[in-house]
């Protein structure tokens, strides 16, 4: 029981970044719009406030300056709110045209990274696996995969 309160009580710790009022297609469109007149690419972390290792990523980005700074230099990154256990049908039918459009991300687990380029075609989904060490993320693999998806990288 001690191990389930600690364990829940860091998860409410973490800042909860998945907005879950807003529609997560205008979202990405409105993130699209910024990326192409910065000429950056978007990458959409999908998951939700329910997910652990969703909220451990966005607080490993937002600290770790390095990271932080190669993510904000080369991409619009925005937090795409997915909730796989809501079970009305407009949230089913929804969440249907989302994950469509990502390229069914989901099948690899969350939190799961998708890279648009500026005209919102998928260029890359991320398996976060690959990125984890021990209890939280690798500098090392975050910023590989970042740097391997820039539009200086890709459009070379």
């Amino acid at each position: 029981m001690a191990m389930t309160i600690s364990l829940v009580h860091a998860q409410n710790a973490l800042k909860r970044v998945y907005n879950e009022t807003i529609d997560p297609m205008t979202q990405i469109d409105d993130a699209l719009v910024k990326a192409k007149a910065a000429n950056k690419y978007v990458v959409c972390q999908v998951g939700g406030n329910w997910c652990p290792w969703c909220l451990r990523f966005a607080d490993f980005v937002e600290k770790d300056s390095v990271v932080n700074k190669t993510v904000n230099d080369n991409f619009e990154f925005i937090h795409v709110n997915y909730n796989p256990r809501k079970s009305s049908t407009t949230t089913t039918d929804n969440s249907a045209a989302l994950m469509h459009r990502l390229g069914n991300p989901a099948r690899f687990g969350f939190p799961v990274f998708v890279v648009l380029d500026t005209n919102g075609k998928v260029l890359h989904i991320q398996d976060s696996s690959f990125l984890e060490e021990g209890k939280g993320y690798s500098e090392k693999r975050v910023l590989r995969f970042f740097n391997n998806w820039t539009p200086k990288a890709v459009e070379q």
